[in-house]
């Protein structure tokens, strides 16, 4: 006889850098961009929702991480062409406007909200898949469009609960830090590739300032830095007076945004990249100041230095100011949860002409997982009523009441599953999280009532109350069933 062949089954688990979301933290992230696009829609940004698969030529090669493969985006080879999912909503936005330019607005005004996927090393909270919420504004170069960025994140952090106090909106400009290399003999603005290795080096090393500390950066600027592990990274070689100009520059806040400004200037001197690179710093601190937005809630900040090949005049950040407690009980900052700022170059790569654009994204998964922390969401969300099954030869009555409800807005479902098991039922109601459930046997039918049983209550019953209170049981109400909904619409409330 011949011998069964063993079956196969697939492994049930996510890809590795991948997760599962399930009801409550779905309904949390719909609810945080419902709120976000309220903003947005208030300072009359416009719905795009793009295609997640794009041609990796239109992707273009943006990503930080390029030891991956396809330099770090999810690619297929179909006919000629490789395709790949998206791993932004930016490098889109510049595909369609680029398509679409002549049938839409200037200046072109847009958000958008999904999720991207990049083919990046996966960590702890760090996945290959994860949610953006971005606004962008295409076709201006005034640095107006940045000022009201930066106005709008302010209010889009208060929308979602993060109050006044516990966020910051630091804003820098990418032409003062080019003026910093000019003046520290790294970059030649008549010859862009000289010095590149040099600069390089420079720029990272002002990117690890607070991972380094001073004391390690300097030390990249200069000779080179060898870590608590005995490696050696070598440094840009700069002379003593050029590192000093380097290290001013990330020294320069100060006080008031004014004196901020002072110093940033006197720190570029004669270069007219970075003069520019102030006075837009200057205009947006204007504008921002005449509505109201002040250092409570938007600084400028010199140490923001965001995509360095990337971003060509102001950039900002969203930073959490607020403490959590990591895995471990120790307390943390949370850090930053949104970036955006000015890229003037990336729809020039399919029309050959300058297309000014300036935006934002927002990580909402960040932004929830801060609002977890603080107590500020529910971790679960309230499930819906069950009906419970008493009488199978009943069911059409079930699901009656179960409209009823429903037409009220009240969440409600008839128990589906086996109903010999009473207490199976209320198993079930719990791992809902289900706030009541509803009785109605032969008997309470036929006197036109129903038994509401307040799991909220009886569940804290059960764990404070004493013997002679739980037996009183006063979690469960009998209700005509006519005042079914006002009953569970007071009890929900």
């Amino acid at each position: 006889m011949a011998k069964k062949q063993k079956i196969r089954r697939p492994s049930a688990q996510t890809p590795k850098g991948f997760r599962d979301y399930f009801g409550a933290e779905v309904t949390q992230r719909k609810a945080m961009l419902d709120q976000i696009a309220h903003v947005y829609h208030l300072y009359g940004f416009e719905a795009l929702e793009s295609s997640a698969v794009e041609t990796v030529e239109a992707l273009g090669k943006f990503l930080p991480d390029v030891d991956r493969p396809n330099e770090g985006v999810f690619a297929w080879e179909e006919d000629t062409d490789w395709l790949a999912l998206r791993y932004d909503l930016t490098a889109p936005l510049a595909r369609v406007y680029a398509q679409h330019r002549n049938d839409l607005p200037t200046p072109y005004r847009r958000y958008a909200m999904g999720p991207v996927w990049r083919n990046e090393k996966p960590g702890p909270g760090r996945f290959r898949q994860f949610y953006q919420c971005d606004a962008d504004t295409v076709g201006t170069a005034s640095v107006v469009a940045d000022a009201e960025i930066c106005a709008m994140l302010s209010d889009v952090l208060e929308k979602v609960g993060i109050a006044r106090g516990d966020y910051v909106v630091r804003i820098n400009d990418r032409k003062v830090l080019n003026g910093v290399m000019e003046v520290a003999g790294v970059l030649d603005p008549a010859d862009p590739d000289a010095h590149a290795r040099e600069r390089g080096i420079v720029l990272r090393a002002i990117d690890k300032l607070d991972r380094l500390g001073p004391d390690g950066v300097r030390a990249l600027l200069g000779e080179g830095r060898k870590d608590d592990s005995g490696d050696f990274t070598d440094g840009a070689g700069l002379a003593a007076a050029q590192v000093e100009t380097v290290m001013a520059f990330m020294d320069a806040r100060r006080d008031t945004g004014a004196d901020t400004l002072a110093r940033l200037r006197e720190i570029v001197g004669d270069s007219a990249t970075g003069a520019d690179g102030v006075a837009e710093l200057e205009q947006i601190a204007a504008l921002l100041d005449a509505q109201g937005y002040g250092p409570d809630r938007i600084v400028i900040d010199p140490s923001v230095v965001r995509g360095l090949g990337y971003y060509t005049g102001p950039v900002y950040e969203a930073e959490l100011t607020f403490e959590i407690t990591d895995e471990k009980g120790r307390p943390r900052q949370f850090g930053s949860v949104a970036g955006g700022g000015r890229y003037d170059d990336l729809v020039t790569r399919f029309t050959g002409q300058a297309v000014p654009a300036t935006g934002v994204s927002i990580g909402v998964d960040r932004l929830l997982a801060a609002l977890t922390a603080k107590g500020r969401i529910d971790k679960a969300a309230p499930g819906p009523v069950i009906v419970t099954v008493m009488d199978r030869d009943r069911m059409a009555d079930y699901q009656s009441i179960v409209a009823t409800l429903r037409q009220a807005d009240i969440r409600a479902e008839v128990y589906l599953g086996n109903p010999k098991n009473f207490g199976n039922q209320l198993k079930y109601a719990d791992k809902r999280a289900s706030p009541a459930a509803i009785i109605q046997g032969t008997d309470e039918a036929a006197r036109g009532v129903v038994q509401v049983k307040d799991l909220v209550l009886g569940a804290k019953l059960a764990a404070e109350a004493s013997l002679e209170e739980w037996k009183e049981n006063p979690s469960q109400t009998e209700v005509p069933l006519a005042d079914l909904v006002p009953f569970l619409q007071r009890l929900l409330s």
